[in-house]
């Protein structure tokens, strides 16, 4: 049976490095990005180097988009291996924009996906060191709607729970990820009866164009830079490599957890707030 892969956000940085080192896990790669001109692009890059590579136009907060990306894993074999990149960062939309697609969205694909898993059909979402780096506890009400994204009201519920500072994007950013985070467990003991695996990774400041234009507009972001231990920003590279380990065979026993790729920033940082 064909084995099928799918890196979404696979047009650039670590949707697309994801997708390079996942061409030899699977037969079939669908290349999942809402635009067409860089997915194409991407594909033709995957076939000039001998990879079977698609490029599958669409928007992982539209049903519909999902329900032909599922059906067209069907068409084409058995599901394997599945690196959720896709998403926004702060500064690319307005704060419903970024729980829709980062949390929303995650939970849709895994929801339009779940049916084909398989015996070793592995998941990797992206998520952030954002909320690790929070020191406070979670409210259980708050970790209630975070754990329902699917509800219809969730948007006016989360802000509800939490206040009007939901509405600053960079802070529903860090909630839409902590809920990744905490999707990625519920969805772990989902799969399980399938004998298929879910995790997270979490990456820190990663030289991408868009941690880039992340940190031209939040300065703050270049003082983590001088906190992180290895004193620099990660590679897309890295992630990727993190990623691939996660989805192979390798891993199979690594399920429902997150994994941080942040040049121990984290660490440093919360070793910061525990000595003041």
């Amino acid at each position: 049976m064909t084995t099928v892969g799918i890196a979404t956000g696979a047009g650039r940085g670590m949707g697309l490095e994801c997708a390079r080192r996942m061409a030899g896990l699977v037969d079939t790669l669908l290349l999942v990005d809402m635009d067409e001109a860089s997915v194409t692009a991407a594909a033709k890059e995957f076939a000039e180097s001998g990879a079977a590579a698609e490029p599958f136009v669409a928007d992982i907060t539209d049903t519909d988009s999902l329900a032909r990306l599922a059906g067209r894993v069907q068409q084409t074999g058995t599901l394997r291996a599945v690196a959720h990149a896709a998403g926004i960062s702060p500064t690319m939309a307005d704060w419903r924009r970024v729980l829709a697609v980062d949390l929303v969205g995650t939970a849709l694909l895994c929801e339009a996906l779940r049916p084909l898993a398989v015996p070793g059909t592995a998941t990797v979402c992206f998520a952030s060191m954002a909320p690790l780096l929070a020191t406070t506890e979670l409210d259980a009400n708050v970790a209630g709607i975070l754990d329902d994204p699917l509800d219809e009201q969730f948007t006016g519920r989360l802000r509800e729970a939490v206040g009007p500072t939901v509405e600053d994007s960079g802070i529903a950013y860090a909630w839409a990820k902590r809920g990744v985070h905490r999707f990625v467990q519920a969805e772990a003991v989902r799969l399980g009866p399938a004998g298929a695996r879910i995790c997270s990774v979490s990456p820190g400041i990663i030289d991408t164009p868009q941690g880039q234009q992340e940190a031209a507009a939040h300065p703050t972001m270049e003082r983590l830079v001088g906190l992180t231990p290895l004193r620099r920003t990660g590679l897309t590279a890295e992630v990727a490599a993190v990623v691939a380990f996660l989805l192979s065979d390798q891993a199979s026993f690594v399920n429902g957890t997150d994994i941080l790729i942040d040049g121990g920033v984290v660490a440093a940082v919360r070793g910061h707030a525990l000595r003041a």
